[in-house]
């Protein structure tokens, strides 16, 4: 029996995908560090929108899966909300795929659409998780938290994205 061994090619486009995916992910996971959920939020969606235009689906599905873990251990997302971390990165998928789905669209509208289903999916879930797990003003705090600042974050995450994907552009 033969066993033949295939040559692994890097090509330059292959290393700067890597390291493109390695800067995105790091800014992505360092973001909870600020300890805001405004500055936080709108860093990941940034990195999510810029992922998603430029290394596709799978590249900013992978990204979109860690940022929450690090806001747990950053103590930006408190640690009774740990059970929410699941639909959280179905949220940031939620996010890509509408975003990258409509490949067609106008860049604002895709933004407005993919925040909007960020913001309605996580906003619905959450409450219903919420509403299982806790009882009283904590469910309104809770619930809070994971609803209109998932829309303002991945907004303002929009708008920072479209600075440095024209930016990138300019340096073409």
């Amino acid at each position: 029996m033969l066993i033949q061994a295939k040559a692994i090619t890097i090509s330059r486009a292959n290393i700067a995908m890597l390291a493109q995916f390695l800067v995105l992910l790091s800014a992505a996971i360092f973001a909870p560090l600020a300890h805001s959920q405004i500055i936080t939020g709108s860093i990941v969606n940034a990195t999510l929108f810029i992922a998603a235009a430029t290394l596709g689906l799978e590249g900013a599905i992978m990204i979109g899966i860690l940022p929450s873990f690090f806001a747990l251990l950053a103590g930006t997302l408190p640690l009774p909300l740990a059970p929410l971390i699941p639909f959280i990165i179905l949220s940031n998928a939620v996010l890509v795929i509408t975003f990258i789905s409509l490949k067609k669209a106008n860049y604002w509208l895709k933004i407005v659409a993919a925040a909007s289903f960020k913001f309605i999916f996580l906003s619905v879930v959450s409450l219903a998780v919420i509403k299982l797990l806790f009882s009283g003003k904590i469910v309104l705090a809770a619930a809070a938290m994971l609803s209109w600042p998932q829309l303002l974050t991945a907004l303002i995450g929009g708008v920072l994205a479209y600075t440095v994907l024209q930016g990138r552009k300019l340096l073409k």
